[in-house]
């Protein structure tokens, strides 16, 4: 059994997503025929932007919606819960030596983090 060329599976590939993406223009064809698209509450609106959209840097806006989509938090979003957790720890914080020892734990976070973000900027990867 002879195996295909990369430049035969290629063409199959591309052939497969063209059929693919015709019937989603042909659904969405009837839809907006039937009217079913006019009744939807956000016809004719931009979309809602997500939570933290601005927020996040635009060379990372991308690649961290592939991970929220995919179910998979990237590793800082945990840096970032462990912040507000700490945060708050601090605000209910009765003593002064617990305060102390909550602040500096969280200038270390607050700085790795502030690291790994800019690590992230510079090499513009996730």
């Amino acid at each position: 059994m002879t195996r295909p060329t990369d430049s035969h599976a290629r063409q199959q590939r591309d052939a497969a997503l063209r059929t693919l993406d015709e019937a989603i223009a042909d659904h969405l064809a009837q839809a907006q025929r039937s009217g079913e698209l006019q009744g939807a509450p956000s016809y004719g609106k931009p979309l809602a932007e997500m939570a933290g959209w601005d927020e996040t840097p635009v060379e990372f806006r991308l690649p961290f919606k592939i991970l929220k989509n995919a179910g998979v938090s990237p590793p800082e979003i945990e840096l970032f819960h462990r912040r507000a957790a700490l945060r708050q720890a601090l605000a209910a914080a009765s003593c002064d030596e617990e305060r102390g020892r909550l602040q500096r734990e969280l200038g270390e976070l607050e700085q790795a983090l502030a690291l790994r973000l800019e690590g992230m900027r510079a090499t513009g990867r996730v």
